[in-house]
């Protein structure tokens, strides 16, 4: 296939091509329902390597580093059900709403990405159709199977930021992203700033809304479900040791905020 997403777009991923949805712990108990929208970085090889060198697909533009190990560890540490996806964000993104200029990002930061330029309407869908719809249809059917056997879901999608965004730096070791939910948040926030070592962002580095964002709109917001994203900074998360300290935290911090939501039945 063409750089420029022309060709026959049936054949978006192959035989030889991992399928999109990854699961894990599918049969965890936990009212925690994790998810992970920039879990991987991988590309179709029908897309090669999207006109990159290498060194930019390990950057953030290409995923979230550091959250696949969060997120598997967190998932058995709390017995949660997690649902991520494989491939790169620069493919499609499955954080955003299809059709927004940063579905299929033109330039992300300040890297052009060749492979993305003048792309035709139906190589477009075809990413749509074989990575985006596969990740967010199977994030509906877990939610409606456990909301029809009476499973308390709580939505929670984990990501992680760069510690310096355009020259900035970023003081934040973890935030909390939000919009319409005020149960869930403010209890999240309770319990992180109560860590002595934290420095906790309330809707930073960045904040949930209706254009910029596609899974806790929809599958939290849009069914009434308790909801927030979670963003820990890249350096923290950089190496195994990293992800396994703050899936311990976060782990502990969970079962609290499990605790109390019971306290209150509200789970």
């Amino acid at each position: 296939m063409a750089l420029d997403g022309t060709g026959d777009t049936s054949l978006l991923l192959g035989s030889e091509d991992v399928p999109p949805v990854f699961e894990g712990n599918s049969a965890g108990r936990s009212p925690f329902l994790l998810t992970s929208d920039h879990y991987g970085r991988r590309i179709p090889r029908s897309l090669g390597d999207l006109g990159l060198p290498a060194g930019e697909l390990t950057r953030h533009i290409a995923w979230d580093p550091g959250i696949a190990g969060v997120a598997d560890a967190l998932s058995k540490d709390i017995d949660a059900h997690l649902i991520a996806q494989r491939y790169s964000r620069l493919v499609i993104d499955c954080n955003r709403p299809p059709g927004a200029p940063s579905s299929i990002p033109r330039i992300s930061e300040a890297t052009v990405i060749p492979g993305n330029e003048g792309i035709a309407r139906d190589a477009a869908q075809a990413r749509r159709e074989a990575i985006f719809e596969p990740y967010h249809r199977r994030i509906a059917e877990v939610i409606d199977r456990r909301l029809c056997d009476g499973v308390p879901t709580v939505l929670v999608s984990l990501h992680s930021f760069t510690p310096v965004y355009a020259g900035i730096a970023r003081p934040w070791h973890i935030g909390t992203l939000y919009h319409r939910d005020s149960r869930l948040p403010p209890l999240l926030l309770k319990w992180l700033r109560a860590e002595p070592d934290l420095v906790v962002g309330d809707n930073e580095p960045y904040a949930v809304s209706d254009e910029t964002d596609y899974t806790i709109p929809v599958h939290g917001e849009a069914r009434g479900l308790m909801n927030t994203g979670i963003e820990i900074r890249q350096d923290l998360i950089a190496d195994p040791a990293g992800q396994r300290q703050w899936a311990d935290r976060l782990a502990r911090i969970f079962g609290e905020i499990e605790t109390e939501l019971r306290a209150q039945r509200m789970l």
